[in-house]
């Protein structure tokens, strides 16, 4: 009997993840087709506009609207099916003007890959996303013709409707329809996880570009290997100039009351009792700028209890309600429970301090699927518009991750809500 509940339970888990692969597969159809042929023809018509001016304004526009198309992709990529597609545009000076902006983005090769995709997208890509949905939803038309919908369109005298190969023209051809349907849904229970899988595997392969793996993989470690050296000598840096004006300072001048005070002892008590009140003060305050300073590299809770604690404790110093929901069965190396930290950190102040928010929700799991990868989403309900670059804190979050071949996305439009989702790779121990 437990066996059978056991199975029955996996039949049911299965049936209701294809059921939302299928959903999932329509609402794609419905921005599939319509998102990428408006993007591709404003991409076109702004660029045949340069030679007159026009498009050196409009273009920039248009193209980081195509790269937030496609990196929206690369989120439900991850997010649905687990596959990965890392983007590789080159960066732009910060403020640039339109002219810079406009040649440097039309002479990226990542752009003209989405450019590339966006013709795909609305053709293949569009019916790979289709069929999936028209294996779930197409066969419940061959069961309403065999319950007696077919009446609505023939007396049973002649043929008026056919149903994929087999024409309607009774009951009997009714309930052939309806058998077919079966055999839809039957292939689309096995097969939908697979198309949409498919969808995003195109995806991949088209905005990767044909730049070799190990030269792509090459070019991320050399840019990871900088930023993490620069990020380190940043820190030491910071750790330097916290004790040197706090902790140190402090010491220095309790030493310095300490020899006055043993000079005043005998002489003028009651000053040195002063003396000695104002130094326990000082000793105090030195060990709290201390803790403070190593918890800013490495918080206790951390090591002592896990990220999932240390996410727990993070989530209430946080002036906004924020929940947390931690699904972690093992502990990850302590280097990537201190980046995967620090960056929720970083996620968290930024939807304090900018995104007008009365509510986050932090969602931390580990999934095996995926090969081993730890994912964490902070959602908040605040007014949106968060991006990666001009000097935002998420650049920042995104060289952190990177380090670990980590992947930072965001899905932020005006008006809320914004979801960032980090997945780093990792083992548990």
């Amino acid at each position: 009997m437990e066996a059978k509940s056991g199975e029955t339970k996996d039949v049911g888990g299965r049936a209701r993840g294809v059921v939302l692969d299928g959903v999932r597969a329509l609402a794609l159809a419905f921005v599939t087709l319509p998102g990428a042929a408006a993007l591709f023809v404003l991409s076109v018509v702004s660029i045949a506009l340069i030679p007159l001016g026009v498009g050196i304004v409009t273009t920039p526009w248009v193209l980081t609207g195509v790269r937030a198309f496609a990196d929206l992709r690369r989120m439900l990529a991850a997010q649905w099916c687990g596959v990965r597609i890392p983007p590789a545009y080159r960066p732009i000076p910060k403020g640039a003007n339109p002219w810079a902006r406009c040649f440097r983005m039309l002479g990226d090769p990542a752009t003209w890959r989405d450019l590339g995709w966006l013709l795909v997208d609305m053709t293949a890509g569009f019916v790979t996303v289709v069929l999936p949905a028209a294996l779930l939803l197409y066969p419940f038309e061959g069961f309403a013709l065999a319950a007696g919908l077919w009446r609505v369109f023939t007396d049973g005298t002649y043929v008026g409707w056919w149903y994929a190969f087999v024409p309607i023209s009774g009951q009997g051809s009714a309930v052939l329809a309806a058998g077919l349907g079966a055999a839809f849904l039957v292939t689309g229970y096995f097969t939908v996880p697979f198309l949409l899988r498919v969808h995003f595997l195109l995806t991949r392969t088209v905005l990767s570009g044909d730049q070799g793996e190990l030269a792509e993989r090459v070019r991320v470690l050399t840019e990871t290997r900088r930023d993490a050296v620069d990020t380190s000598a940043a820190e030491l840096r910071r750790i330097e100039r916290d004790l040197h004006d706090g902790a140190q300072a402090r010491l220095v001048a309790m030493g310095m009351d300490l020899g006055t005070i043993e000079a005043l002892i005998e002489k003028n008590p009651a000053k040195a009792k002063e003396l000695l009140a104002q130094a326990r003060k000082s000793s105090a305050d030195a060990l709290t700028e201390l803790r403070d300073l190593v918890r800013g590299i490495h918080p206790p809770v951390l090591a002592e209890r896990g990220l999932g604690d240390a996410v727990r404790a993070l989530a209430l110093r946080m002036p906004v309600a924020t929940e947390v929901d931690v699904d972690l069965p093992g502990r990850p190396g302590a280097p990537v429970e201190s980046a995967a930290y620090f960056a929720v950190s970083e996620v968290l102040t930024n939807a304090v301090k900018y995104a007008d928010a009365d509510r986050i929700w932090v969602d931390v799991q580990y999934l095996r699927a995926s090969g081993g990868m730890l994912r964490i989403s902070v959602t908040d309900n605040g007014k949106g518009g968060a991006t990666i670059g001009a000097g935002s804190g998420l650049s920042g979050v995104e060289r952190r991750l990177g380090t670990f071949d980590g992947v930072l996305a965001v899905s932020s439009p005006a008006g809320g809500p914004t979801m960032v989702t980090m997945e780093i790779p990792c083992e548990l121990s």
